[in-house]
């Protein structure tokens, strides 16, 4: 009976019947619409929290939350592009946009000298409004040897991989990224507009071209309650 239960809030939860921010029926309301008992209720409430649908806090009730984005992990896609599969419109807040010079690190994976002229990207990714990731990207020489310097208004109004496209003639075709997980500073909950302690997910990301050259390189800070990630398996 739980997961029938679960399944119906389920359904009402996805056409909109209960949106992000709603309330749904209490334990006591599932037990007397359903007539089952507390034990049961409280399982189909459970197993909606687990999934991500909805947060539960004493005092508050069962609370519907923002669905999260998936992305798949074996396709290289813009933050645009996976906002826009999913019905979402996305925009971005730049903080800053500088020449600097490469650390050793960021270096290595754009296989350039230390200290080479690297253009350091940070900006507030937002979908709907409201702000999903941080981005700090570096570009390689390649990307602005020619094209020069994107302005804050090529970084606010669209994609980066669109510029890096359109404007420097520098398509990315491929790359490879490390995700790890861990808990948002002060400074990052606040530009997220999370509560600490708040999870999120950090992705580290090389992009390169055709010919194998690295384009870019990013640290990705998701928020963990809105973004998930996927990732196709098969058994050997």
């Amino acid at each position: 009976m739980w997961s029938q239960i679960a399944e119906r809030l389920r359904r009402a939860i996805e056409d909109g019947t209960f949106r992000p921010g709603q309330t749904l029926p209490g334990e006591a309301e599932l037990n007397r619409r359903f007539g089952v008992s507390r034990t049961t209720s409280r399982a189909a409430l459970d197993f909606l929290e687990t999934e991500g649908l909805i947060s539960r806090k004493s005092g508050r009730g069962s609370i519907v939350i923002e669905p999260r984005v998936e992305r798949p992990l074996n396709r290289l896609s813009s933050f645009s592009e996976d906002m826009r599969a999913r019905g979402l419109n996305p925009s971005y807040r730049t903080i800053s946009s500088q020449l600097t010079l490469a650390h050793p690190s960021v270096a290595s994976e754009l296989k350039i000298s230390p200290n080479s002229p690297v253009l350091e990207i940070e900006r507030v990714l937002l979908a709907d409004l409201s702000p999903m990731a941080t981005s700090r990207t570096y570009l390689a020489p390649v990307a602005f040897e020619r094209a020069g310097l994107p302005t804050i208004a090529n970084l606010d109004e669209g994609s980066l991989y669109n510029w890096l496209q359109e404007t420097a003639g520098v398509a990315l075709t491929g790359g490879h990224e490390r995700i790890e997980a861990t808990i948002a500073d002060t400074n990052l909950a606040q530009t997220l507009g999370l509560k600490r302690p708040a999870a999120i997910l950090v992705c580290h990301r090389t992009s390169w071209t055709s010919a194998k050259q690295p384009v870019e390189y990013v640290v990705l800070h998701y928020r963990a309650d809105r973004y998930s990630f996927q990732v196709g398996l098969a058994r050997s």
